[in-house]
């Protein structure tokens, strides 16, 4: 069959879906945010239990269904980063949980320290969403912080881990409402500092945005 034949008969279906991005981010909120108050010590020692399972059974499904939906929605960075970092709480969930309270696993923190690394892939990628970039990038620096703690035992790592994940979390609140206002009104009304290919969706025609379809991943024949 001509290639001209093929693309007559060729149809390419796309489904609009809203942006998984507000829910990954209010998990991270939950996950964070309660890690850094039990680090902080503003939890007593044997709340950990209870810290680790709010993580297992509300930030990690949260982030695996936006993980999904990120690629299905044709967004690998958020695909991507929300996949590590539902994985990287359920690591952090499941030792918490199965540890002795207030200890310190070197192996934790060694798969932490990795899981700061990968992170940065997405946080590069992200170019065009300054303010998901920002949550990928002090993700990272959370994980890096915490794994360095959990290596040396070191009060001063675990409290400064503690106030990266407060930060942390306050930012992707931010995120959080930001996309979700934008999404929900069709247009930013809180700044997340779009740029390049970031700020032309908001521009550009329908036409224009799928221009370049055919040689996206699951429409080409070679991923």
């Amino acid at each position: 069959m001509e290639d001209r034949e093929l693309l007559a008969v060729s149809r390419i279906n796309l489904r609009p879906i809203g942006t998984p991005l507000p829910l990954g981010f209010v998990g991270l909120v939950v996950a964070t945010a309660a890690f850094g108050c039990l680090q902080l010590g503003w939890l007593p020692a044997d709340q950990h239990r209870q810290v680790a399972l709010g993580a297992l059974l509300f930030t990690v499904p949260v982030q695996l269904i936006a993980a999904v939906f990120g690629f299905l929605a044709r967004d690998p960075v958020a695909g991507t980063g929300m996949g590590i970092l539902a994985g990287s709480w359920a690591t952090a969930g499941v030792v918490t949980l199965t540890g002795p309270a207030g200890a310190s696993s070197p192996g934790l923190g060694v798969l932490l320290l990795c899981a700061a690394a990968v992170l940065l892939v997405p946080t590069v990628a992200a170019t065009g969403k300054l303010v998901a970039a920002t949550v990928m990038g002090l993700s990272a620096l959370r994980f890096a912080v915490t794994g360095v703690a959990e290596l040396t035992g070191s009060p001063g790592w675990r409290t400064g881990a503690g106030w990266c994940g407060l930060v942390l979390a306050a930012v992707a609140l931010y995120a959080a409402l930001g996309f979700e206002l934008e999404d929900v009104r069709g247009r930013a009304v809180l700044p997340l500092l779009r740029t390049g290919s970031g700020r032309a969706v908001e521009a550009d025609s329908v036409a224009a945005q799928l221009r370049g379809v055919a040689h996206e991943a699951g429409v080409r024949e070679q991923l």
